[in-house]
């Protein structure tokens, strides 16, 4: 029997991470001893819809901004992070992203604390980031940084700031290969895929997912060979839904995003994609 305190906020937020019921959620976490990846694993061997975006609902309050070079063949997109929703559509705050997006751009640091120690007219990035923090009274910080380089890189920001995407595509850019870019990297701040292709799925989460569906498949009282069949047709399924190129084009649902991309251009494809979302 488990002894850790299962509080009525911890409920609640797993409530308003899944979606699932009060009752489940309270038994999910009794069941996995508080730990919340674990009793959202629950929830779904119990067969409950849950809310796949698990990580972006703990995402702070700020702007995500992605910009690409003027060649296209680089990109970078940040969360400039702050505590209230207040601040993230103050103006000034939007106007300092950018120039944060605009830095990291200029410099190609490669990681956060690069991109802090670089010089922005006079005073390094933390710098002015404390001075930020000074004169609105809030905790301001790059909190996400992410960079692609490609044949082509498309930027894109969606929904006032909340989700910046990079697409970096394989072959050089054209006016045509850009509005592919934008129309994919529209479908990935729509649609969340967790990866490229199959092929790119991390052996963890194909091992965690297959053993979700024959859970899922032996609480139906199939025995395990029947199991292990069944969960290689929802694994296909979980491909079709969660990665890029098998997914349905959200403007042709007739067509895959792969299929959409060689109507474009023969063997255009997407090499990789970043996606950073707030709130």
């Amino acid at each position: 029997m488990s002894t850790v305190t299962i509080s009525a906020a911890d409920v609640n937020k797993l409530r308003q991470q899944t979606g699932a019921g009060m009752m489940d959620c309270r038994k999910a976490l009794i069941e996995s001893e508080g730990d919340f990846e674990n009793a959202i694993d629950y929830l779904r061997k119990k067969g409950q819809k849950v809310a796949a975006n698990r990580s972006d609902r703990e995402a702070k309050e700020g702007v995500a901004i992605a910009k690409a070079s003027p060649d296209n063949k680089y990109g970078v997109v940040i969360h400039l992070s702050a505590e209230t929703d207040f601040v993230a559509k103050n103006q000034e705050f939007i106007d300092f992203g950018q120039k944060v997006a605009d830095l990291a751009l200029q410099t190609k640091a490669t990681t956060i604390e690069e991109l802090k120690a670089a010089d922005m007219g006079g005073a390094t990035l933390a710098d002015r980031l404390l001075e930020m923090v000074a004169k609105i009274g809030e905790k301001i910080d790059v909190s996400r940084y992410e960079i692609v380089h490609a044949e082509t890189v498309v930027p894109y920001i969606h929904a006032g700031y909340r989700i910046g995407v990079l697409v970096g595509m394989n072959q050089p850019a054209t006016e045509a290969i850009i509005a592919a870019g934008k129309d994919v990297a529209m479908q990935i701040a729509a649609m969340n895929p967790l990866a490229v292709d199959a092929d790119s799925v991390s052996p963890e989460t194909l091992a965690r997912e297959k053993a979700i569906a024959i859970e899922q498949v032996m609480a139906e009282g199939k025995n395990a060979e029947m199991a292990e069949k069944i969960a290689v047709g929802k694994l296909n399924k979980f491909f079709k839904d969660s990665t890029l190129l098998q997914q349905a084009f959200v403007k042709d649902n007739g067509k895959s995003v792969a299929d959409y991309l060689k109507s474009v251009s023969n063997g255009l494809t997407v090499t990789t994609f970043k996606r950073v979302s707030v709130g």
